[in-house]
């Protein structure tokens, strides 16, 4: 299979004259009798229009196809290829992009591995980041993690704002979780994992890495739009970086939120991320905080499974939106909440209980309207923050 792209114009634009335009100047290009001995092998690195037409609003669809042997098998040299200097000529949007099922790496552990670490196998997954998410110290960190783990949390997560700064050094959170970690897994058998955030400059981040795997890590969050598709490659097939790599959209908005201009979101959150060894990827859910398309969040979630990553809708999630995310997802989903937790009037430890409650509710076709729901944490959060 070759390398599928869908490239949308606005109306005036002539959709044939520039998909014509990418499928030879972001390939071979052109060439003159000078390299007419060379014409064949040439002609193999040429893209092709496979297909143009308009759709209701009078944009211009432009499908072309790219051969596989002019990339690396990564995620960068695709880009370079697909959009590259290009994306600098005007408007133009990629829309859809379809990958052979061999291009880049799968997650090392994804669904199926992440769901045996924690053994629970049966039902969504609950998710905390820590907040605030500046400011805080190794041990207030600690303090948290251990409300929210002894409440029956699956997963936590450092904010990705939060770098390896003074006030609580990367190994140091580290150290202080570990400890907690331990005690949980000693006095309730539970593994929780702990995603803490890996940054740095890219010459030390694989080591950085590996240095904390060995000092207890069993998660890390990296921020890939920001840091770069080639070290998540790299960490993905790291064999000493043998631990779950949850990935942050940080910066997706600056690259697909153009109408006419970028990638769509589904493209570099569902099928790059699924392609660049991501064992679960993070995004905004529709009915949470931030604004986002219902039919590109399904795509991304799809695109996402197909590939054994877990899909995290995340931003605005609380214990009220459980029913529609559901509904949505099913049990293969981890629900990433923060203020959803970490606001609860009654604590974060009763923010982790009111999802449960929630889960249990829908096992039992209970409803959600505030008047059935007995006194709890389930009760105060429905209270604060409705349904949907």
């Amino acid at each position: 299979m070759a390398i599928e792209v869908d490239y949308r114009f606005p109306p005036g634009i002539d959709a044939t004259r520039q998909a014509k335009t990418i499928a030879v100047g972001q390939t071979a290009g052109t060439w003159n009798n000078n390299f007419a001995h060379r014409e064949t092998q040439l002609q193999k690195h040429l893209g092709q229009v496979i297909n143009v037409n308009q759709d209701e609003a009078g944009y211009g669809i432009a499908t072309i196809s790219f051969p596989e042997i002019n990339v690396e098998n990564d995620i960068p040299s695709l880009l370079t290829m697909i959009f590259g200097k290009y994306s600098l000529a005007g408007a133009a949007k990629i829309i859809d992009l379809r990958l052979p099922k061999s291009y880049g790496r799968l997650p090392t552990l994804g669904i199926k591995g992440i769901r045996a670490k924690l053994s629970v196998s049966d039902r969504p997954l609950i998710m905390a980041i820590f907040k605030p998410a500046l400011g805080l110290s190794a041990e207030d960190h600690a303090e948290i993690l251990k409300q929210v783990a002894f409440a029956g949390l699956d997963i936590i997560k450092d904010d990705e704002i939060l770098g390896d700064l003074p006030t609580a050094p990367t190994l140091e959170r580290l150290t202080a979780c570990r400890r907690v970690l331990t005690e949980v897994q000693e006095k309730t058998g539970k593994i929780v994992l702990y995603a803490i955030n890996l940054t740095g400059r890219a010459d030390r981040l694989l080591q950085k890495a590996r240095l904390l795997v060995q000092s207890g890590a069993n998660a890390l969050l990296f921020n890939v739009l920001t840091y770069g598709f080639s070290i998540l490659e790299a960490l993905a097939d790291d064999p000493a970086v043998n631990v779950p790599i949850f990935v942050h959209p940080a910066f997706a908005g600056a690259l697909c939120a153009g109408t006419d201009t970028g990638l769509n979101y589904s493209v570099v959150l569902g099928t790059l991320m699924a392609h660049s060894g991501a064992d679960a990827v993070l995004y905004p859910a529709h009915y949470g905080s931030l604004p986002f398309d219902p039919q590109e969040e399904s795509k991304i979630r799809d695109i996402l499974r197909s590939r054994n990553c877990f899909p995290v809708p995340s931003a605005g999630i609380h214990p009220g939106v459980v029913p529609k995310a559901l509904t949505d997802y099913g049990n293969d989903v981890i629900l990433n909440a923060g203020t959803g937790i970490m606001d609860h009037p009654d604590g974060a430890a009763a923010g982790v209980q009111a999802f449960f409650e929630a889960l249990a509710r829908i096992k039992n076709n209970q409803s959600f309207d505030l008047n059935s729901i007995p006194s709890g944490a389930l009760y105060q959060a429905i209270a604060k923050w409705g349904t949907i």
